[in-house]
């Protein structure tokens, strides 16, 4: 078991905090134009920016607006324009490498074919669910991760916490909801320069079937939970259980 896992609270964000990533190679679009990424990466494109102009090679972070897409879509009021910008964020992870980020339970996942977790599509795009409360957000604030150029075990270890965030996505500001934690960013910005190469396009055969997805292989899949001891996988995977029910 790695340090990271063994720490927990305010050690375990301090841990991450003391490793300062400069990743001149790595683009951001769609960020907030307070967010943290200008700090970490020298090209960050905002709403003044408009990531729509993004014609560069450099592997990316992507968060798209997410509001005409989430669990609460019903209730959202986005621009006529706005649900296109995450499907031009699709285009752009699977054109350069990279990470999209959404929420969990995204209709993104149904109109752009992305592949769920256990599947792989025609890009080699997999799909991770993580808490950005194991990164210090203060809702627990469960997430996908539609990654393009690395494997699973090329992230390594994730810090899960067993016990979730207290706080409750519907009880913070919409500023408070939208801000990236300071370690979720590096994080990202550190998971786009693992997928820093060529620029990606799908196997030929694969063309034809486009985002046709098919099951990835036991190693392909093997979560953070069987990477720890036995006895603690069982417990892991328990929570995961409980946490997605919550």
């Amino acid at each position: 078991m790695s340090k990271v896992l063994m720490q927990s609270g305010a050690g375990m964000l301090d841990l991450f905090s003391s490793s300062v990533l400069q990743r001149p190679g790595v683009s951001v679009l769609f960020a907030r134009s307070d967010s943290c990424y200008f700090d970490l990466v020298d090209d960050v494109w905002d709403a003044q920016r408009d990531a729509r102009g993004y014609t560069g090679a450099n592997p990316v972070v992507c968060h798209p607006p997410c509001r005409g897409w989430g669990r609460l879509r019903h209730w959202a009021k986005p621009r006529p324009d706005e649900k296109a910008l995450a499907l031009f964020a699709v285009e752009q992870v699977r054109r350069c490498g990279g990470v999209l980020e959404h929420p969990w339970g995204s209709t993104l996942w149904h109109a752009a074919e992305l592949p769920h977790p256990g599947k792989v599509d025609a890009w080699g795009g997999w799909t991770l669910l993580v808490d950005q409360g194991w990164w210090g957000h203060a809702a627990p604030k469960p997430t996908y991760l539609y990654i393009v150029g690395c494997s699973r075990e090329e992230l390594g270890e994730l810090p899960v916490q067993l016990h979730r965030a207290e706080g409750r996505t519907l009880h913070l500001s919409p500023a408070d909801r939208e801000r990236t934690p300071p370690a979720f960013a590096r994080f990202l910005v550190d998971v786009a320069a693992k997928c820093a190469g060529l620029l990606l396009q799908p196997p030929a055969a694969a063309v034809t079937a486009s985002c046709a997805t098919s099951t990835v292989t036991a190693a392909q899949v093997r979560s953070n939970s069987d990477l720890a001891a036995p006895a603690r996988a069982a417990s892991k995977r328990a929570a995961f259980k409980a946490w997605a029910q919550a």
